[in-house]
């Protein structure tokens, strides 16, 4: 008898953020302690990961921009083989436990650790992907447009390059360095806040646009969902994306996408994209690492007409999974 989605315990390692020994925790039993930053301070970075036969999918990607993300809160660089063996340690007992061929979200945690000791935690945990995202992934979404609430300016010198996660070791660190906008942190109240709004509304997501930058013709410039990287597919084999950098999170999935496509004869770019640019697309999609593809199907209660070939483009977002 097939367990119900979402009722099985998850896999939880707990590591040491600089090599050592890698321990299961049992679900049941606390392992963070009252002090640790990610409780009081959201202070810390993650990544979210599919797991797809047993493998974590774009696996490079991910280490790398989670490496980006610590330089950005100046917390100690993780080690990138250390985190793949223990999440391939997790996933071989996830396969073991549920069997081949359950796809699982694998979520790394990585904190500047407890007040009281300064010492950094981290810990990796594999569950069932949530039954609703497997809903959207199959079915599209519906998407409301709004402001984000807050800005970057991206003009000073080095902000651009800082929100990318371009700064690397060694690098000067030139005007406003704490900006963490390229950083995945655990600070994701916001994002849930304006999902609650969505769903609250009768739609299922948003897409943030910013109404600083309003072309004359085709309204405020697209930013990017609350979890996920806008893409659009366009006629002549054409995929489109927000610029990354500034207020746009550089997206793994869409990164793993473009190199994929273009080696099936797409053409990728990335540019400003603004709102009529999604009401004129052949398809407009948010893609993200465990939800994968959900096409959006109406944009602020109003129907997207379908060009093109969607499933086309839903197997190309498929097969970059292993890019």
């Amino acid at each position: 008898m097939a367990v119900p989605q979402g009722t099985r315990a998850p896999v939880i390692f707990v590591l040491e953020p600089f090599g050592g020994s890698i321990r299961r925790n049992n679900p049941n039993l606390p392992f963070i302690f009252w002090d640790d930053a990610a409780v009081t301070r959201g202070d810390g970075v993650f990544e979210t990961l599919l797991i797809r036969d047993g493998k974590a999918a774009n696996l490079r990607r991910h280490a790398e921009r989670f490496r980006s993300s610590a330089r950005l809160l100046d917390m100690p660089e993780p080690d990138a083989e250390y985190w793949a063996r223990a999440t391939a340690e997790a996933a071989e007992a996830w396969v073991t436990e549920r069997g081949e061929g359950v796809d699982a979200k694998c979520v790394w945690t990585y904190t500047r650790g407890r007040a009281s000791t300064g010492f950094p935690s981290a810990w990796l945990v594999l569950s069932d992907i949530p039954q609703k995202t497997l809903d959207q992934r199959a079915n599209g979404v519906k998407v409301m447009t709004t402001p984000r609430g807050f800005s970057v300016d991206t003009t000073l010198p080095g902000v651009d390059e800082v929100t990318r996660g371009g700064t690397g070791p060694g690098e000067e660190r030139r005007v406003a360095p704490w900006l963490t906008v390229g950083a995945k942190t655990l600070n994701y109240a916001a994002n849930m806040a304006a999902l609650r709004w969505a769903h609250a509304h009768g739609t299922d997501d948003v897409i943030y646009v910013d109404p600083r930058d309003v072309h004359p013709d085709k309204g405020p410039r697209v930013l990017e969902g609350a979890t996920s990287t806008v893409v659009l597919a366009k006629s002549k084999k054409r995929l489109r994306t927000p610029v990354p950098g500034g207020e746009v999170l550089p997206g793994t999935t869409q990164a793993a996408l473009f190199e994929h496509a273009e080696a099936a004869g797409w053409r990728c770019k990335a540019r400003d994209i603004y709102l009529r640019d999604l009401k004129t697309a052949e398809s407009v999609w948010l893609v993200s690492s465990v939800r994968v593809a959900a096409r959006v199907l109406s944009l602020d209660g109003k129907t997207l007409e379908v060009g093109g070939d969607p499933e086309e483009v839903r197997a190309l977002i498929e097969g970059a999974l292993g890019s």
